[in-house]
């Protein structure tokens, strides 16, 4: 019997291994952070690659220009983690001012867990709240099962187009939550540039200087 050349098989994860390993598959090498009580679990993965190495920053905000550094270098995003609550907001300066500048940056942090958010835990903040007008896109990950396509779109929305910084904020719950994977999200990459015909740029010139008093009504995302 032929073989399709093709094989199949499911790998277990916690989210926080899923996590790492997603890192590595889109070639990340440095990561920037505090560790804290919220984060852990994703830190106790990381401990494990021998991929990533981890810079100690001595404050959140720090991580986070770090992080802007590498990717103002090669353009590439790069990637800072905080815990919940205080760590999480010490980060807000530098991730704004990735968004400010169109810097490519992933900024993970840890949360409460689901059950508790909405509670006024020890360390809660509402973190997808107040990351809204500072990044390109946020993400709240509720449930294990949303982490490899929230992982995948991220890196994706954070180099396409205008880039800008994309803010993951990841219960602990999710984090230690174990699940099983068949597919694995194809490396994110940059989605392509609108492409536009010559011909219709051809056809639009000529509406335009054939008209008495064109009108150009523009925009810009």
């Amino acid at each position: 019997m032929a073989s399709s050349g093709t094989t199949s098989t499911r790998k277990r994860f916690t989210g926080a291994e899923f996590i790492v390993h997603f890192l590595e598959q889109q070639g990340i090498k440095i990561v920037t952070g505090i560790p804290g009580g919220s984060i852990l679990p994703v830190y106790d993965a990381l401990s494990q690659s021998t991929q990533i190495r981890h810079i100690l920053a001595r404050h959140e905000q720090g991580a986070g220009f770090i992080a802007q550094g590498m990717a103002r270098t090669d353009g590439k995003p790069a990637v800072c983690m905080a815990c919940s609550g205080p760590g999480a907001t010490n980060l807000v300066t530098a991730i704004a001012d990735a968004r400010l500048d169109s810097i490519p940056l992933i900024c993970i942090t840890g949360q409460v867990p689901a059950s508790m958010i909405g509670t006024d835990a020890f360390q809660e903040v509402d973190t997808y709240g107040i990351s809204i007008p500072i990044t390109k896109h946020n993400y709240l990950v509720r449930h294990i099962e949303e982490l490899p396509q929230v992982m995948s779109d991220a890196f994706r929305i954070a180099q396409s187009g205008r880039p800008g910084p994309v803010w993951i904020d990841i219960p602990k719950d999710v984090q230690t939550a174990v699940f099983e994977i068949e597919t694995q999200p194809a490396m994110a990459e940059k989605a392509a540039a609108p492409a536009f015909s010559e011909e219709s740029i051809r056809d639009a010139a000529a509406m335009i200087n054939a008209a008495k008093r064109p009108v150009l009504y523009l925009a810009a995302v």
